[in-house]
């Protein structure tokens, strides 16, 4: 296909429609399912749809890398311009006939393409949620408005989280796009990936809204908690970062790697940001030296992130509560499985099902720390309200208590 056509809008509207469709099983569950709840509730109900519905998609996208199945389509968003693989048999038939094992085949076009599927309907979940987010600020407003309950109108949740969600999604699409058309560029790629991880941290922190659970920690563990997350954000970077490079095998033994604690390695190919996939910043194929530069950066943020993880996770259950004790459980639980998987794709020669049972722990593991991070804001926040509170009475003239 040439650079004319890697964008074939024809079959925008279709596929749209076919997002919706899909859509709407999901949508139907929740209404049937939460119709008569409060609208705070049915709105995280179907917070926590659309998050695990993410979450799968992320999985998904994983798996379409992961079998090489990222060019399956080389054009965007549909298949040689259809809007589906079926409208595109014989262009992907004569593309496989060319190249057997090449990016183009019926298998791969068939992940692709589905990928596209879900993606679209998750993007059109994600947009309901914000206009249903909209529709129910405005409603808690008016009705604040009329009653002159003004404190009412400021414990809802804010519609810019859910709006930002859908900007993230829109974005994340576009990421889709490039990939396919810069032709799996290692940096669009792994910003593809963090894209999704971003969504589910968005989507994570609006779930907690209508909960109130806060946890009350120091300064001290505040700080430890948000530095953390900066430390677990960066690594799953890097893990992206290793995965769209192939890095994964550069180093085929543990704890050690090439039977050396520290083999050749160079940093200056291997973190050139701006360049193609299997191409180095002198236009020549990377050295392998340079993929194993990637690997060991990867295991040595690892040492540091579950150090920290472990450290925290201590920290929550000899000082806290019962809701304290959840999160270092689960922080010790996600660890654990972030350190097997890691283990499993280096010894094991990077198979499918520890690749994939990887790249859920890192998304557990942000979606973890997101949920913490937001009930630590809650006591934050609960701790300011009877100020708040007091300055209001204050203003209008009677007495604080």
């Amino acid at each position: 296909m040439n650079a004319q056509s890697i964008y074939d809008f024809s079959p925008v509207l279709r596929m749209a429609l076919l997002g919706l469709t899909l859509a709407l099983g999901p949508l139907a569950w929740w209404w049937l399912r939460h119709r008569g709840a409060q609208p705070a509730k049915r709105l995280r109900a179907l917070t926590l749809l659309t998050l695990f519905l993410t979450f799968d998609l992320t999985l998904f996208g994983a798996f379409t890398r992961l079998t090489d199945s990222g060019l399956g389509c080389p054009d965007w968003p549909g298949c040689y311009g259809s809007v589906s693989q079926l409208g595109a048999h014989q262009e992907i038939s004569s593309a496989q006939f060319a190249l057997p094992s090449g990016p183009v085949t019926h298998a791969k076009a068939w992940v692709e393409m589905l990928h596209r599927y879900l993606a679209t309907g998750v993007g059109v979940l994600i947009t309901i949620l914000m206009v249903v987010s909209w529709l129910e600020h405005w409603r808690v407003r008016h009705k604040s408005s009329a009653s002159g309950d003004r404190a009412g109108a400021m414990q809802t949740a804010s519609p810019w989280w859910p709006t930002a969600t859908f900007i993230g999604v829109c974005v994340q699409g576009a990421f889709g796009a490039w990939t396919v058309t810069l032709k799996l560029y290692p940096a669009i790629v792994t910003m593809h990936l963090m894209g999704a991880m971003i969504l589910l941290m968005l989507l994570a922190a609006q779930s907690q809204v209508c909960v109130r659970a806060p946890i009350a920690l120091t300064s001290r563990h505040k700080r430890a908690v948000v530095l953390v997350l900066i430390f677990a954000v960066a690594q799953v970077t890097l893990g992206g970062w290793v995965s769209t490079n192939y890095a994964v095998l550069a180093c085929s033994d543990f704890p050690i790697c090439q039977g050396s604690w520290w083999p050749s390695m160079d940093f200056n190919h291997g973190f050139t940001i701006l360049r193609k996939l299997g191409i180095g910043h002198d236009g020549e194929t990377i050295p392998f030296a340079a993929l194993t530069a990637i690997h060991v950066a990867h295991r040595i943020g690892a040492l540091v992130v579950f150090t920290a993880i472990g450290l925290l996770a201590w920290r929550l259950a000899a000082t806290g509560g019962a809701t304290q004790k959840r999160f270092a459980l689960a922080l010790a639980g996600v660890g654990a499985w972030q350190l097997a998987s890691g283990l499993g794709n280096v010894v094991l020669g990077w198979p499918l099902a520890a690749a994939l049972a990887h790249t859920a722990g890192a998304a557990m593991l942000l979606i973890v720390m997101t949920l913490l991070l937001a009930r630590v804001i809650q006591s934050d926040e609960a701790a300011r309200q009877p100020k708040a509170a007091s300055s209001t009475w204050s203003a209008a003239g009677r007495p604080a208590s």
